[in-house]
């Protein structure tokens, strides 16, 4: 297939299937004695069937149970009991909250597999599927390889926990996501159970797992190099160890993309297949910009059938990475849906695939960007709203030193591009950061993909090397993966920044800046050539009814996403983020529910020792029918000396008008790479 007419977005609702189903609240017991709470769809039938699990410390009582209900029961009324699990510690499960994807977590995985498996409505074989941290563990429970589990669906997920996750990118520190999503962590880990479910023992099991709470930043901080904590989790480190069936899905926007293209690379062929869309980190059939959207629960019906059913739907003789290589379009922060086309390949690395270098031109330029260059990056996990994306990248071009190649005839881009630059660096510490831009003719111009080196880590991610302040090296590193088309008469721009706040945090002295020498220096692109390869079609997206959640609007309206101040005799650029994770909802069930999130980034444009991060969150949840008005606030805050990152976060917890928790945190954490 080659049209370029986009997929619906809107998902259709779906209300009659093949089976009738049933849902019902369950407790999962572990061997230590806790339970596990746990939500089961199952189709109506005297026949077993197989299970399905999506497991994840995202509460299926409130914050996933809109998405919980587009595809559980979808999954029910297709022949499968389809089943929903909150991860020890959290939501209305027992036990104490442990750090992500820590070893208990992963047992406890491995108990609810072979749990599920020997239930009488369960035909003995099991399959995992999630989104981000369901498809974390997906990956990393079919590791362990429990016997029933028989294969996976992983979306939107990372094989490598250092280099590819919210922690580091190219052995820097992720300012914009290691803070963000510790503070999310810390303010989501300290919600209490709900009584509806657990009843009156709600606020004892509440304080005993706040006790229990240490933020996230303090242990991810504490590791800047590539060691044994990172490793655990990792399923790069043994592809081997995954005996499943694999199949991985990302989307071009979504950070951990590239995960999709080393499974390709590393498992066999007749275990795995990968899909990659123009989607942010979102579900792809969800119907959220950028689509367009896919069909995606009855693809992944067509995998649970063959690896779970043994059925012969096709799905084995599909390519082994579909990919959608998006057609140039101009900057902007929102694409309903994106032009372009599938190509499908039998293998990867393709043979269709070949690599295209460019020599960098010109005298040698001194590059010493403004703290602040990076302000136009983007959200790092998109979820499809309004100011996701990068905007016009002129701005940042501006700050950095540019080089283009005309692009005399459509070049096609498909998989990761890798840079090499002769550096000059005066001083220990510093980063570099490569982009890919698409430049029209009317000058804009459209960030296509872009990578970053900590130059310490430049050796290999478990090292740390100080650089030889004023010698000469020749640094090499790939930027992620795109699938993207450089019409004839565009430019390819290839943009060096010395700095890129609020994504990645400024090493001390980083604004002495390098000098790169064009002579040795190269850009080469994975162009990808002949024809698209299989006539790849999607059906519509449909997912079942929808739970029935209402999202009321306040009286003030929504704050912008994205609000950039700057302060013009400071010298000083803040940066504020909304996440938008969800707001306020109000559930069938009565519960109202109210969450208000906002991240802040300061910096100024001259002294990398003024970056600083805050994140602030409000959670109410509330029953008025049994009188719990439950209330968390937390605060969490990064600074920085030449030596030391400065950490300082707080929880307050209330019950109504009383104070069951509050506690702070301040830590010094020693700044050995990062």
């Amino acid at each position: 297939m080659t049209s370029t007419t986009p997929l619906p977005n809107a998902p259709t609702t779906r209300t009659e299937f093949p089976f009738g189903t049933v849902r019902e609240d369950i407790r999962v017991p572990l061997s230590d004695g806790t339970t596990l709470f746990a939500r089961v769809w199952r189709p109506v039938t005297e026949e077993p069937v197989p299970v399905l699990l999506e497991y994840l410390p995202y509460r299926l009582s409130d914050w996933t149970a809109p998405r919980d209900w587009q595809r559980h029961p979808w999954y029910a009324g297709h022949g499968y009991a389809s089943v929903r699990v909150d991860v020890r510690g959290h939501g209305n499960s027992e036990g104490m909250p442990g750090d992500e994807y820590d070893e208990q977590e992963l047992a406890d995985g491995v108990e609810v597999v072979n749990w599920l498996a020997a239930r009488p409505w369960s035909s003995g074989k099991v399959g995992m599927f999630g989104i981000s941290w369901g498809g974390f563990n997906s990956l990393q429970i079919a590791a362990l390889a429990p016997e029933p589990l028989k294969a996976i669906v992983t979306v939107c997920s990372a094989d490598d926990r250092y280099d590819n996750d919210v922690h580091y990118m190219g052995g820097s520190v992720l300012a914009v996501d290691m803070h963000a999503w510790a503070a999310t962590m810390l303010a989501f880990v300290s919600r209490p159970p709900d009584p509806q479910f657990v009843g009156d023992g709600w606020k004892d099991m509440w304080t005993k797992r706040l006790d229990a709470v240490d933020p996230f930043i303090h242990t991810w901080l504490d590791h800047q190099t590539r060691d044994d904590y990172w490793r655990h989790g990792s399923v790069c480190e043994d592809y081997s160890a995954i005996k499943a069936g694999v199949l991985a899905v990302g989307g071009w926007h979504d950070p951990y993309r590239d995960t999709v293209l080393r499974l390709a690379e590393h498992l066999p062929d007749e275990q795995m297949r990968g899909i990659i869309g123009p989607w942010s980190h979102q579900y792809p059939d969800r119907g959220l910009p950028p689509g367009p959207a896919i069909g995606f629960l009855q693809e992944t019906l067509r995998w649970w059938d063959h690896w779970l059913k043994g059925d012969d739907t096709g799905v084995m003789a599909e390519p082994k990475l579909r990919s959608w290589i998006s057609d140039s379009h101009p900057p902007a922060t929102v694409y309903d849906q994106l032009p372009g086309r599938w190509v499908g390949d039998a293998s990867w690395p393709s043979p269709n695939v070949s690599p295209l270098s460019y020599a960098l031109q010109g005298p040698p330029q001194i590059v010493r960007s403004p703290q602040h260059t990076g302000l136009d990056a983007g959200r790092f996990f998109p979820f499809g709203n309004d100011a996701d994306l990068p905007p016009d990248q002129r701005e940042e071009d501006a700050k950095s030193a540019c080089f283009e190649f005309e692009v005399p005839q459509e070049v096609r881009v498909l998989g990761r591009p890798r840079v090499t630059l002769r550096l000059t660096c005066p001083v220990e510490r510093g980063q570099v950061v490569a982009r890919v831009c698409d430049v029209a003719p009317d000058g804009s111009s459209t960030l296509v993909t872009r990578g970053v080196l900590n130059l310490s880590s430049r050796h290999g991610r478990s090292e740390n090397v100080p650089w030889d302040p004023d010698t000469t090296e020749d640094v090499t590193f790939e930027l992620n993966g795109i699938g993207h088309a450089f019409p004839a008469g565009h430019r390819i721009r290839l943009a060096v920044s010395s700095a890129y706040w609020p994504w990645i945090w400024p090493q001390p002295g980083s604004e002495a800046g390098f000098t790169l020498d064009p002579v040795g220096s190269s850009l080469e692109l994975p162009v990808r050539g002949g024809e698209p390869g299989g006539d790849i079609t999607f059906d519509a997206p449909e997912q079942s009814e929808p739970l029935g959640v209402v999202y009321p609007e306040t009286l003030e309206g929504p704050r912008p996403e994205r609000l950039i101040v700057r302060d013009v005799a400071k010298g000083e650029w803040r940066m504020e983020v909304d996440p938008r994770y969800g707001g306020t909802r109000l559930y069938p069930d009565g519960l109202e529910f109210t969450e208000d999130a906002l991240e802040t980034y300061v910096i100024n444009e001259s002294d990398p020792l003024s970056a600083r991060t805050r994140s602030d969150w409000t959670i109410r949840l509330h029953r008025p029918d049994l009188g719990w008005d439950a209330h968390v606030e937390t605060r969490s805050e990064i600074t920085c000396t030449a030596t030391e990152f400065l950490t300082s976060s707080e929880v307050v917890c209330r019950d109504g008008a009383e104070v069951v928790f509050h506690r702070t945190w301040e830590q010094r954490i020693p700044r050995t790479a990062g």
